[in-house]
């Protein structure tokens, strides 16, 4: 990839290549503040500096394998992005005709698939707003995990927190589910931690905190 920059003044234009996605911009200027973020691995644009061409798309895109768990759900659609710009992909309900879940219940709903994630990646699965407006349900245990080694069925446990029965059909869309890189830490014990202005601040540290502290001296 190559991306042309202007100067502060539109001129001085120069060229930085990117073969492998990996970009290194120079200092123009002598301006050093970033303006524009890029994904990992990339640095930033200085600031005071506009493009003169569209950039690669930021959007990073992995290939996920998935699998139906029967022949009985392939009527269902795969989760897909609803949009463009979601972040998340609608999950289907693979119920067989209609379950209602009553006020205060929580039921596991199947969704009629499962995947193999590539290690380091972690599907989360959320409530899908339109539902926990208009109805109040929501996910009980949100966000939802799914481990790159889980080869079983992706079920929601889908909660009802609202005061009417709600019910579930087929193909209603419960969910949504963002894929996520996530990454393992190697823990360094140290006798104590470097001191911040913050400190031990917790909860309602920066306002009025009401809870209660069950820790006894």
């Amino acid at each position: 990839m190559t991306l042309r920059v202007n100067d502060c003044k539109g001129e001085n234009r120069k060229e930085y290549t990117n073969e492998r996605s990996n970009f290194k911009s120079e200092s123009l200027c002598g301006h050093h503040r970033p303006l524009v973020a890029f994904p990992p691995k990339l640095h930033y644009i200085e600031r005071n500096f506009r493009l003169t061409t569209s950039i690669f798309p930021l959007l990073e895109h992995v290939t996920v394998k998935i699998s139906r768990v029967n022949r009985n759900v392939a009527d269902l659609p795969l989760p897909r992005y609803a949009t463009e710009g979601s972040a998340g992909m609608d999950i289907c309900a693979a119920v067989d005709g209609e379950v209602v879940i009553a006020p205060g219940e929580t039921m596991l709903i199947p969704s009629g698939f499962s995947i193999e994630l590539p290690v380091g990646f972690e599907a989360q699965v959320r409530p899908r707003s339109g539902l926990a407006a208009k109805h109040g349900i929501g996910i009980l245990n949100s966000p939802g995990t799914i481990d790159s080694d889980y080869r079983g069925e992706v079920k929601i446990l889908l909660t009802n927190f609202g005061s009417k029965p709600f019910t579930v059909r087929r193909g209603d869309r419960i969910a949504q589910m963002v894929i996520h890189r996530y990454a393992h830490v190697d823990w360094q014990e140290v006798a104590a931690l470097n001191g911040t202005e913050r400190g031990a601040g917790g909860f309602g540290h920066t306002g009025h905190s009401e809870l209660k502290n069950v820790e006894k001296a």
